[in-house]
């Protein structure tokens, strides 16, 4: 919640006053992290109308989901394969017929991971693909848009002069200071942009344990029910629909609007409250379940892939993003723990993901 109160309108001189040159930090060098600043009793109120804590958290939130909306990505052209789906569903024509930015954008990326053309041939086998496949970029743009609707709105917060009371030095009369008690601390704008992208993200999580369930499937895979080994009674990967179950769960709990939050305060005088610092903080606790989610499919995508002998072309970024996962996940197809792979899948490769969808620009 954001004070209503007043912070002081004096402020303690600075204990630099000689302006850092660009790029270096006061008192390291360039690049460093910037020294601790000692606060006291006076600026208690300034930091608590600045937001600070909370733009903070948003800012960290948005870097990492940024990157891990892009990852899975990969990670879909991986089960495509997989399940010898159609490229017809990224069609350049498709999008440009409903083209809103992210979806279009997204079906771009896909053909490029891919190396699919902008007007891809029919299908050999399925004409039409489950959802996880066929409305990828019409889920995954969203939360690409959403993304950059944050970023633009923390770009604002981050910049302002949102602390109460406004001090212009030469605003008053005969251009003397002024002070100007107002509302500009309350984030409802990051707030609701929080919540909507936590929404979007989940939608993204929530396509990707559809694309687990298709790739458990025989009738897509042309492999054994939960890609298990040849051994009676193998469960091969099925615990990873109850993980990833379990981390969806987790991570629709995170989504819930922050905003719907409601408070009254101080006798009335706050009688309203944007809970944006709820919203960062649950953003921020969304980032690991998403990576669950989204680690489980990878897992089941590169082992469907093994065992149907499938080698992507290594030339392109899909076989790019094969070769890396072959090296770093276990090949043992008999029933084990997965967890090891989960945490490689969720964590590494991931992280590796999002560098070479960057890449394929």
């Amino acid at each position: 919640m954001n004070s209503a109160r007043s912070a002081p309108a004096t402020s303690r001189p600075s204990p630099r006053s000689a302006s850092p040159s660009p790029g270096s930090t006061p008192g390291r060098g360039p690049g460093a992290a910037p020294e601790p600043q000692p606060l006291d009793n006076n600026d208690a109120l300034a930091l608590i109308s600045s937001n600070a804590l909370t733009l903070g958290q948003a800012t960290l939130a948005l870097d990492e989901l940024r990157r891990l909306v892009a990852a899975p990505q990969v990670v879909a052209a991986l089960s495509l394969l997989a399940v010898d789906g159609s490229y017809e569903a990224y069609a350049e024509p498709v999008h440009a017929a409903r083209p809103h930015p992210g979806s279009y954008g997204v079906a771009a990326r896909m053909r490029e991971l891919l190396g699919v053309p902008e007007r891809p041939g029919p299908p050999l086998g399925r004409i039409q693909d489950p959802y996880g496949f066929r409305c990828l970029p019409q889920i995954h743009g969203p939360a690409q848009d959403a993304a950059d609707a944050l970023e633009r709105v923390l770009a604002v917060e981050i910049n302002a002069a949102a602390e109460n009371p406004l001090i212009c030095p030469d605003a008053g009369a005969n251009d003397s200071p002024a002070a100007y008690h107002h509302g500009g601390f309350y984030l409802a704008q990051p707030a609701l942009a929080l919540d909507h992208f936590r929404l979007a993200v989940t939608q993204v999580a929530r396509l990707s344990t559809s694309r687990l369930s298709a790739l458990n499937e025989p009738a897509l895979t042309r492999l054994r029910p939960f890609l298990a080994d040849g051994e009676p009674a193998s469960s091969g990967v099925m615990i990873l629909e109850y993980a990833a179950g379990a981390a969806l769960g987790d991570l629709r709990t995170y989504s819930a609007p922050a905003s719907l939050g409601h408070a009254v305060l101080s006798r009335g005088v706050e009688e309203q409250a944007s809970f944006a610092s709820l919203a960062a903080r649950q953003t921020l606790r969304a980032c690991g379940a998403y990576r669950h989610v989204v680690g489980c499919e990878l897992v089941a995508a590169v082992r469907a892939l093994r065992q149907r002998d499938l080698r992507p072309d290594p030339d392109l970024p899909v076989g790019r993003a094969f070769v890396l996962a072959d090296s770093l996940l276990n090949d043992d197809l008999a029933d084990r723990p997965l967890t090891d792979d989960v945490k490689v899948a969720a964590g590494e490769l991931l992280d590796q993901y999002t560098e070479l969808w960057r890449g394929t620009v």
